[in-house]
Formats: C-alpha cells, structure tokens, sequence
C-alpha cells in the first residue's frame, strides 16, 4: 500500500480536531455585549425606600407613587403606581432587567401581563407570569411598598 495513501485517514482526523477546537474557541470567546438601554436605568432614591408625590390638585385625589426597588437575580424591579380617588389607575416598571436580550424579551412580554392583572386586583395580589418568575416577584413586592406607602 502506498504511503500517502495510509497517512490520509490520520489526516482527517488531525484536520477535523483542529477545526473543531478552533471554533469551540471562537464560541467561547463570544461574549454577551451590553445594552445601551441599561445605561438609562436610574438608581433608586437615595433618602429613601421609596418616594411619593402628589401630581393633582385635592379636589381630584390623584397621588402618584413610587415602590421600592426589589433587588432580584437578575436585577433591580421597580413599579410606580398612580391612584385616582383611591383607585389604581396606572402601573408603570420604572426599573427592570435590561442588560441582555433575554431580559429584554422577557419583560416584553411579563411587564404588560403584570401591569394588566395589577390594574384588574387593585392590589399586589397577582399571578407570577410563566418565564418571569423574579421580575414577577420584584414587581409584586415593589408595587405592594408603593400601596403601603400610598395607605391603599
């Protein structure tokens, strides 16, 4: 048998190692890159847990205010929350995971489903929305802090 002939398989395999090492390199070197929307997120108020003011006049009774911010794995969640006469008019993430696509996606989808079943309880008494389980407990426990604060 001739020589080069022999040597061909060994080859291969020496080949096919070596491309695979190099791209398992390549993809271990990739690193997740940072958002520019995580640059906006503003810290929490330093006096304070948590702040509230009051947007209206006394006649209507509209006071707007703003939860703790709960640490949670993935990030800091904070909700603030406008009360009309009592009532929980609107609900809006002030802060939340922001710092990779995943988070992004995530709340895409979980921070409109909390909104919405916060509005419908009046209360921080919600589903966790499937996927979000952090965010949901962060958001649950930072607007429950704004109804106590609010004295709902």
């Amino acid at each position: 048998m001739h020589a080069l002939k022999k040597n061909r398989p060994l080859r291969r395999i020496v080949l096919a190692s070596a491309a695979t090492v190099s791209g398992m390199v390549m993809l271990l070197s990739l690193k997740p890159h940072a958002s520019p929307q995580a640059a906006l997120v503003l810290p929490a108020p330093s006096g304070s847990s948590s702040a509230s003011s009051g947007t209206g006049s006394a006649t209507t009774g509209t006071r707007t205010v703003t939860g703790d911010s709960i640490q949670t794995r993935w990030g800091p969640v904070q909700v603030r929350i406008t009360l009309k006469d009592g009532k929980l008019t609107e609900v809006t993430a002030v802060t939340y995971p922001t710092d990779n696509p995943r988070d992004q996606e995530i709340n895409s989808y979980a921070l409109p489903r909390l909104r919405s079943e916060a509005l419908q309880a009046q209360s921080a008494d919600i589903d966790t929305v499937s996927g979000a389980t952090y965010t949901s407990e962060g958001y649950r426990q930072s607007l429950q802090s704004a109804l106590d604060s609010a004295g709902s």
